[in-house]
């Protein structure tokens, strides 16, 4: 997150033309995506939940499940849809989202750290 904090203070025009800028962004922020969910992923098969069918529905389980909370997990859901555009999208990434996600969406990865965090240390003490 810090790598990623670190590009807040660019502009959205220079994230349009400086290609350096964007794929740095582009690739940290798809990191930060694909560690959220394999961690989920890890959760659900020790919990031996029901099977997401993708990438959403991890972040959805979890809600259910309440390792996150129901609200924060419908919140936090659609950054998996956008993981997929980064992953497969290439030139079709918008990149007005991906400048509103860097500028004001990191902190749900606090807010996921957080709740993994919780249910860790509950999980140890039972």
């Amino acid at each position: 997150m810090k790598l990623l904090r670190g590009y807040q203070s660019c502009k959205l025009e220079d994230l349009k033309n400086d290609f350096t800028l964007r794929g740095a962004v582009e690739r940290y922020m798809e990191l930060a995506l694909e560690c959220a969910l394999d961690i989920g992923e890890m959760i659900i098969s020790a919990e031996r939940l029901r099977k997401p069918e993708s990438y959403r529905e991890i972040i959805e389980i979890l809600g259910e499940k309440d390792i996150l909370s129901k609200e924060f997990g419908e919140e936090f859901a659609p950054a998996a849809g956008f993981r997929n555009v980064l992953v497969h999208g290439y030139a079709d990434i918008d990149l007005d989202e991906l400048y509103k996600y860097l500028q004001n969406n990191l902190k749900d990865f606090d807010k996921f750290s957080m709740f993994i965090a919780r249910y860790l240390e509950k999980s140890e003490k039972e």
